[in-house]
């Protein structure tokens, strides 16, 4: 939620407030946890099973394609059989497989094929699922409202948020991430094709271009404002770090989540055009970075640390009051930190001759009311760069930790 917010923030232009959230990572650099998994290339797979879901601190792909469903049956049974079907899928998915046995081409010609076929020939391509579950789950649907983790809070309504319900909330979440676009679309697909009648559609979003890195052997990348996102970002290799903001412990509770972590999603419109008549030194004011190297203004290089107490010409902060930088500092937001996972989207137009583009925020994080919720609180209200941002879809979801061998997505919720 902090540090990294500053480039993010641009991603978050798009997001807006979200970007506050990217400022996730800053953290101190301890030797790499179990459950960095790097595939070896951009075409290998990535393990799907493990003590944490993939696609946290996987080294971040370049396309994601992201969707929340909302469950249609109501019998318990089902949804677990549901879960069921898809640890199956998924994971030979993730293999560079098929959904399912005889696939595409194997079966009966009479009968429906059991994969929708456009990844055929193609590699795994670094293919991550993550499955989280939303507020709504935790009704009287299922037996589950006892359950329900008090951190997966109903996120407020932020200053100039101008949300569109129909790309806002869902029972469920799956987000897909590769270095194939067609992989990861055919991912969400084929579980959809296998939720059918169980589950609907309720929103998706499709993303290319990654906003931030999630290892350090990544390149920082730019997001549609032509900024650096990210350099400030949770890394896998930060052990403390991931300990300490992202994932749930036994103290925080519930149990069944210990290991897991809440994903925020934040669908930001960027006003591209209205930026692009920015002056360079405005953008760089706003965003409290130079474009270019991508260096805290006050500093020389990407990686220097943000000094917020820089001072220059007449005695003025170098980096300023309403910054995006500093605003989603973890030192303006009393160390709170998220690790961000956000994607650039373009979807046509609005109708008006401009470009609907921005950033897909997404963000994880170990209790967001206290991460998240403050540092979008302070970018939205004081965030001067929230001119050229608007939030127009949000969601939070608990993820549940990774899945043992034997097991299934969300196992330990319905054990």
């Amino acid at each position: 939620m902090s540090g990294i917010p500053r480039r993010r923030l641009f991603g978050y232009a798009g997001a807006g407030v979200a970007l506050a959230g990217a400022g996730a990572a800053v953290g101190a650099l301890a030797a790499a946890p179990p459950a960095v998994r790097p595939a070896a290339s951009l075409a290998d797979a990535v393990p799907f099973d493990g003590e944490h879901q993939a696609g946290i601190v996987t080294p971040a792909q370049d396309r994601m394609h992201f969707v929340a469903l909302d469950v249609k049956t109501t019998k318990r049974d089902e949804l677990v059989g549901l879960l069921k079907d898809w640890t199956v899928a998924a994971r030979r998915m993730t293999e560079g497989r098929e959904a399912a046995e005889l696939g595409a081409v194997g079966g009966r010609p009479e009968a429906p094929p059991k994969d929708t076929g456009e990844a055929l020939g193609l590699a795994a391509s670094a293919l991550t699922l993550t499955i989280g579950f939303g507020p709504s789950l935790f009704d009287d649907r299922f037996g589950l409202k006892d359950l329900r983790p008090a951190g997966l809070i109903d996120l407020p309504r932020f200053p100039r948020d101008d949300l569109d319900e129909r790309r806002s909330g869902g029972d469920l979440c799956v987000q897909a991430c590769a270095n194939d676009p067609q992989v990861a679309v055919h991912a969400i697909r084929n579980l959809v094709r296998i939720g059918f009648g169980r589950v609907a559609v309720r929103w998706s979003q499709l993303g290319f271009g990654r906003t931030s890195s999630t290892t350090r052997d990544q390149a920082t990348p730019r997001n549609l404002f032509g900024f650096k996102d990210g350099t400030n970002n949770i890394k896998a290799e930060d052990a403390d770090a991931l300990r300490d903001h992202v994932w749930v412990t036994a103290d925080d509770g519930p149990r069944w989540l210990v290991g897991g972590t809440y994903l925020v999603a934040r669908r930001i419109r960027m006003h591209v055009e209205i930026w692009d008549r920015t002056s360079l030194a405005e953008q760089e004011d706003l965003v409290g970075r130079t474009k270019g190297s991508g260096a805290p203004l006050g500093q020389v290089d990407e990686f220097d640390p943000v000094d917020l107490h820089v001072r220059g010409a007449g005695g003025a902060p170098r980096i300023a009051a309403d910054a995006h930088v500093r605003l989603a500092s973890a030192e303006s937001l009393g160390g709170a930190r998220i690790l961000r996972r956000g994607y650039n989207f373009t979807d046509g137009t609005d109708g008006l001759g401009h470009l609907d583009a921005g950033l897909f925020f997404i963000a994880f994080n170990r209790d967001t009311a206290r991460q998240f919720v403050p540092m979008q609180q302070a970018l939205s209200t004081k965030d001067r760069m929230m001119e050229y941002l608007e939030h127009t879809g949000s969601g939070h979801f608990a993820v549940p930790p990774g899945v043992r061998e034997g097991g299934y997505w969300g196992d330990t919720l319905f054990a």
